[in-house]
């Protein structure tokens, strides 16, 4: 088991790609577009599932509260950023949240629920931020909607993979933490 585990978990961190999900601007605007948007970059894919697996970690109120920090603070910043206000250093932020947030499930930390929403919170302004700036206005709130969904969606994913691989010890979740934050620095260098 643990050695089908560790080729995924090499697979998926091999497979990591520069931040493909950021699409051209021309074509968004549908909720539909807003759904799949997540799902094109490695980058979200890791951030979100690794949301999921934090807040499984923690457990009681961060089951609910950790994810929706992060999907309340990225509506947030998308809504910022399809108003005009900028931020700095947007794209270094999000693969500094995929790392970030793989070395908190990698070394299993357990802050306070208010604290650790503080922590996704700061991470999904810039991620809500990224998604918004390069939309322009057309079709904004369905777009955003829909990445919403999907955000939230991969959040569930992460929480779902986080209590099933809790049953086996908490090794393997650490595991998939470590190879977060290391596909967080192959999409830094890449």
């Amino acid at each position: 088991m643990f050695r089908r585990l560790s080729l995924s978990v090499a697979a998926i961190a091999a497979s990591a790609a520069p931040a493909f999900a950021h699409l051209d601007p021309a074509e968004h605007g549908s909720f539909m577009a807003g759904v799949s948007h997540p799902l094109f970059g490695a980058d979200h894919i890791l951030a979100m599932v690794a949301v999921g697996l934090w807040a499984s970690q923690i457990g009681g109120r961060a089951l609910f509260a950790v994810p929706a920090a992060f999907v309340t603070t990225m509506a947030a910043g998308f809504l910022l950023a399809i108003s005009g206000i900028d931020l700095p250093f947007v794209e270094p932020a999000i693969l500094a949240s995929v790392i970030g947030l793989g070395l908190l499930v990698a070394m299993a930390v357990r802050l306070p629920t208010a604290a650790s929403a503080a922590v996704v919170g700061v991470f999904a302004l810039f991620h809500g931020h990224a998604h918004g700036g390069e939309l322009g206005g057309a079709g904004a709130i369905a777009f955003g909607l829909g990445f919403l969904v999907s955000t939230a969606l991969l959040h569930v994913a992460g929480l779902g993979l986080g209590m099933g691989l809790g049953r086996l010890g908490a090794v393997a979740t650490r595991v998939l933490g470590a190879a977060t934050a290391v596909g967080g620095a192959v999409l830094m260098l890449g």
